[in-house]
């Protein structure tokens, strides 16, 4: 498969939570992160030293998820920003959205490594009996054959289905009992990175719609992403509940993760 030259990166909203298993609100949260963005609490340069106000990102809007087949308009706008020699960072949503990102960026340059930090593994085969929920998208990335390399940390809900699952695919899990752990060093690209927000500690992030104690700190995010081995060709971001946020305090987080993440992308 051809790999693709890129410059430059393209954001885009994706307001889909209908795959969410338990609460809606993630759909308001491209909104949400974008408004702690541009806010003037802060200024726009990432701590590695990039001034995103002169560097080469844009934003493209949402992408229209009211159609009948949403995570297929997902893959082809996803595509498209790959086709135009660009990097994506996506900005859900649930998680239910990496699996057509994932594919579309496979597609562009060759199977990934893909970097996972989350409190799930998000590996079931039918969850619910919907195989695009938020909790199967890196089975269906699997199973497409995008995914050479599947690098989870985080994680601290595995039983026995989910563990069955890691052994199928060959999943590297790090768990929080197994944390810290150096897990980003051998990391090769092409390599794609999923953040979901409730991979950090409620503490530091409560708006998630399945908060579990236990996670990471927000340094602890910011410095493995800051810590990557290579430049992502594609990220990202995803399961803010801004209804259930508090002084839109996880928002700036995730604005925070945003920037970082936008930084290290425009290396």
């Amino acid at each position: 498969m051809a790999k693709t030259n890129v410059s430059g990166v393209t954001l885009l909203g994706i307001p889909l939570d209908s795959n969410s298993s338990f609460a809606r609100g993630p759909a308001a949260a491209p909104a949400a992160i974008r408004a702690a963005l541009a806010s003037d609490h802060g200024h726009k340069t990432t701590e590695l030293g990039l001034d995103l106000k002169s560097a080469d990102w844009k934003d493209g809007g949402d992408i229209d998820v009211s159609g009948a087949d949403p995570i297929a308009e997902i893959e082809a706008r996803a595509a498209a920003v790959a086709t135009d020699g660009r990097k994506l960072l996506a900005l859900g949503g649930d998680h239910s959205v990496s699996a057509p990102l994932i594919r579309a960026a496979a597609k562009a340059h060759g199977p990934l490594t893909v970097f996972h930090i989350d409190a799930h593994p998000d590996l079931y085969e039918d969850f619910g009996g919907n195989p695009a929920s938020h909790a199967s998208p890196f089975a269906r990335a699997l199973e497409a054959g995008a995914v050479a390399r599947l690098v989870q940390v985080g994680v601290r809900t595995m039983n026995a289905t989910l563990r069955k699952q890691v052994e199928r695919y060959g999943v590297e899990v790090t768990t929080m009992r197994d944390w810290p752990r150096d897990v980003t060093s051998d990391l090769k690209g092409p390599l794609y990175v999923s953040l979901d927000l409730d991979g950090l500690d409620p503490a530091f992030a409560p708006a998630v719609s399945h908060p579990e104690p236990g996670g990471l700190s927000t340094r602890e995010v910011l410095t493995m992403l800051q810590s990557l081995p290579v430049s992502p060709v594609a990220a990202d971001l995803v399961e803010l509940n801004p209804l259930r946020d508090i002084n839109g305090m996880t928002a700036i987080v995730a604005a925070k993760c945003l920037k970082e993440l936008m930084g290290r992308l425009l290396e």
